[in-house]
C-alpha cells in the first residue's frame, strides 16, 4: 500500500469521527506491500473471519461492548495480499511495539481490536518469514481519551484458544471478562474473545500498592463454538505474553514483558506482581 492510500484510509476514519488524527504518515519498505487496510473504526464490526468471537456469543459470555468497557476500542481491519497455507507461522501484527500473531481467513482477511492512546501510535505488519515489513504511524489527538498510566496487554499464539487476563488492584478490586469496569475508573478497553487476543486493561490513575496480573487458559473454540475439549486447539503448549506499559506514549514510557506457557484448560498463572 502506498503512502497516499494509507493516508486516505485514515483520513476516512477521521471523517467518520472514529479517529482524531493531527497528522497521518505511512511507509511501506521497498520489499513490497503486504496488506491492504480497509478500515480502522471504533466499535465492533463483524468481518467474516472464521474465528471471529461474535459467531459464538451464545456459547461464551458476550464481549462487554454494550456495557461501555470497550468504548475506546478501534478495529484494525484489512486483507493480506498473499496467504501461504503451508507457512509454519502466521505473519505478525505489531501495534505500538506489541507483537501478536496475525491470523486470517483463507482469503487473507483479518480484524484485530486495539485501544490507541493519545500521542504517536504505530501499526506494523511483518511477513511470516520476516523479510517484508509494512508500517504506518499516526498521531491520536483525541483529548477526551484519558491517558493510561498503566496498561496491561495479553496476547497468545493459538487461534483456537481463549486466554483471559485477570487484574487484582491493591484494594482488592478484580477486573476480568465478567467484571470489565472497576469502581476506580480502570478496566478493559479491549477484551477480545477470539484467538490470539488482545486483552487490554488500562488505568489512568493507578493506586499505589501491589497489583496482581493473572492469566487463565479458559477454553477452546472451533466451528461448533466455545468448548472445553482439551484437543480443540492448535498447539500443545500455548505461549501467552503479558506486557505492562507505564506512561504510554510519553518520554517516560517503560514496559515489562513476561512470556508464560499454558498447557491445559484451567491453568491459572500469577504472571506478575507489580508494586507501584
Amino acid at each position: 500500500m502506498t503512502t497516499t492510500s494509507f493516508a486516505r484510509t485514515f483520513m476516512a476514519a477521521v471523517a467518520s469521527g472514529a479517529l482524531a488524527l493531527a497528522a497521518t504518515h505511512a511507509h511501506a519498505d521497498e520489499t513490497g506491500t503486504l496488506a491492504r487496510l480497509t478500515g480502522a473504526f471504533n466499535g465492533w464490526r463483524h468481518s467474516g473471519l472464521t474465528n471471529e468471537g461474535e459467531q459464538y456469543v451464545a456459547a461464551y459470555p458476550r464481549p462487554p461492548v454494550d456495557r461501555g468497557a470497550q468504548r475506546f476500542r478501534t478495529l484494525i481491519e484489512g486483507q493480506l495480499k498473499h496467504v501461504d497455507p503451508h507457512a509454519r507461522r502466521p505473519p505478525t501484527l505489531v501495534v505500538n511495539g506489541n507483537p501478536t500473531p496475525l491470523y486470517t481467513d483463507e482469503q487473507g482477511f483479518f480484524a484485530r481490536p486495539w485501544a490507541f492512546g493519545a500521542g504517536s501510535n504505530s501499526i506494523e505488519i511483518i511477513s511470516a518469514d520476516g523479510t517484508k515489513h509494512q508500517r504506518m504511524q499516526f498521531y491520536e489527538a483525541d483529548r477526551n481519551k484519558p491517558q493510561a498510566k498503566l496498561r496491561a496487554i495479553v496476547t497468545w499464539d493459538d487461534p483456537h484458544a481463549q486466554v483471559d487476563l485477570h487484574v487484582i488492584t491493591p484494594e482488592g478490586l478484580h477486573a476480568f471478562f465478567a467484571n470489565p469496569t472497576l469502581e476506580d475508573g480502570s478496566g478493559f478497553d479491549v477484551d477480545s474473545v477470539d484467538g490470539a487476543g488482545p486483552g487490554i486493561f488500562s488505568s489512568a490513575a493507578p493506586e499505589h500498592g501491589t497489583w496482581l496480573f493473572f492469566l487463565n487458559y479458559w477454553g477452546n473454540f472451533d466451528s461448533t463454538g466455545y468448548n472445553f475439549d482439551p484437543g480443540a486447539h492448535d498447539r500443545d503448549v500455548i505461549t501467552a505474553t503479558l506486557t505492562l506499559v507505564f506512561n504510554e506514549n510519553t518520554p517516560n514510557e517503560r514496559r515489562e514483558t513476561r512470556v508464560v506457557p499454558l498447557r491445559k484448560i484451567g491453568d491459572l498463572v500469577l504472571v506478575k506482581s507489580e508494586r507501584l
